[in-house]
């Protein structure tokens, strides 16, 4: 890998790597999406993710985090980030339930996010629904020669024409044999867009969309990990590995 500015460059070899594992996370992404239902709890879908990933051949992401025990993290409505799987933690219709969840394998970290609500209707399957396209508006625009900025500026844009709010305390980032590398990639635009890192090619970035309801500022609650809205207004988060190719972005989880 070369260095450009602290950014970390993947080979060709390096990416078909990545684009393996990213593989083998959105199977064990998609089976967490059918297996999350009314009754269940947050430390048995944390079990079953990582039995999947074991099976995939692949090892905890997460679980490489100093500090941090379980495999997913997991969050309930107003939770943005980082929320500790417990067995007293059930879901129950309305929730919407965040999921976020990484693989390391053969040396290099993928890293995945998804939300839904279960039973949903109306105004909540709406206020997903943006989350989603503001994900694929973000990917389109992760192409050679824009800059992050770019990327940040098309969530923010998504989102607040909704009148939702992107988080602005938490960031997307770069990712490969380190599970958050640079560069930093912000809900929302930030500084001058031409200060901003230019995407390159061989360039791998986890694109997160992290949104609030209300006014999205966020507290640390008091287990040291979980990241919830100040206003306790509902919040979801997507994201997705992407690879920077010469063919356009490459799509890994």
């Amino acid at each position: 890998m070369a260095i450009d500015n602290q950014i970390l460059i993947k080979s060709a070899e390096e990416i078909e790597i990545m684009t393996e594992g990213g593989e083998k996370l959105a199977r064990v992404k998609s089976r967490l999406i059918h297996e999350i239902k009314i009754g269940g709890n947050t430390k048995d879908l944390d079990t079953l993710a990582e039995n999947l990933i074991f099976k995939e051949g692949g090892k905890s992401s997460f679980k490489m985090v100093p500090g941090y025990r379980w495999t997913i993290c997991i969050n309930i409505n107003e939770g943005v980030v980082h929320g500790i799987p417990k067995k007293e933690i059930v879901f129950k219709t309305k929730d919407i339930i965040s999921v976020d969840l990484g693989i390391y394998y053969k040396g290099f970290h993928t890293d995945t996010s998804f939300s839904l609500c279960l039973n949903g209707e109306g105004k909540t399957l709406q206020f997903l629904e943006v989350g989603k396209i503001a994900l694929k508006n973000a990917i389109d625009k992760a192409i050679i020669g824009n800059r992050i900025y770019d990327i940040s500026k098309a969530i923010e844009k998504t989102v607040v024409q909704k009148g939702y709010s992107p988080i602005k305390a938490l960031v997307g980032h770069g990712i490969g044999k380190s599970l958050h590398e640079e560069p930093q990639i912000p809900c929302f635009a930030i500084g001058k867009r031409e200060y901003s890192p230019i995407i390159k090619e061989g360039l791998v970035i986890a694109i997160e969309v992290m949104y609030a309801l209300g006014k999205g500022d966020v507290n640390l609650l008091d287990d040291g990990w979980t990241i919830a809205t100040s206003d306790g207004t509902i919040s979801a988060l997507f994201e997705d590995t992407v690879a920077i190719t010469r063919e356009g972005p490459r799509v890994l989880t």
